[in-house]
């Protein structure tokens, strides 16, 4: 049986979970709401605060969906209760980022700069403290597109190996390369 899938999820306080005829899953807690689609061979049954899933066969495609379902139900589940934080940091001289509601402004060594709006289920914060490595911070209920959002941003200007400028994740270790010896 499926480690992952075999694990039942607690539904927290404040959270409703409601399982449609065609296997849509609706989560709506304090943070937002959020549906998910579960393939229809996998069973999903809500009882006694607990979301368990069960498969047909032991098939190697019912496992892995078994598994993959419950994780994503899972995330819905944190999601719409504890909600999801993604923090990202600029390294580079002059490397600035600003935001105007759901606007990012980056100058990230670039001769113009770059302005990305940002979906409305995203919530945005830009810190800069004399000192540190200015900070974008992604708050959200969708795992999925606050991951999505974050790797394109980090896209742009992706950490380089011999000085390490560029976006990275907080807490990102970036593998730096020894950059040219003298020669004689």
């Amino acid at each position: 049986m499926s480690r992952i899938g075999k694990l039942p999820i607690a539904i927290p306080g404040g959270v409703t979970v409601n399982v449609a005829a065609n296997n849509l899953v609706t989560v709506k807690g304090p943070k937002g709401e959020l549906t998910q689609a579960i393939d229809p061979d996998i069973m999903v049954k809500v009882e006694e605060g607990f979301i368990n899933l069960e498969r047909p066969t032991e098939q190697k495609r019912h496992k892995a969906l078994h598994g993959l379902s419950r994780s994503l139900l899972f995330n819905n589940v944190k999601g719409v209760s504890e909600g999801f934080e993604i923090k990202q940091e600029l390294v580079g001289v002059g490397y600035k980022a600003t935001h105007k509601g759901q606007l990012l402004d980056l100058a990230i060594g670039y001769s113009h700069e770059i302005m990305i709006e940002l979906p409305k289920e995203i919530t945005l914060n830009t810190i800069t403290e004399k000192g540190q490595n200015p900070l974008i911070i992604l708050n959200g209920c969708d795992k999925q597109l606050i991951g999505q959002v974050a790797a394109k941003i980090r896209s742009l200007r992706k950490p380089e190996p011999y000085k390490g400028k560029g976006i990275r994740f907080q807490g990102e270790v970036i593998r730096r390369k020894a950059g040219k010896t003298a020669g004689k």
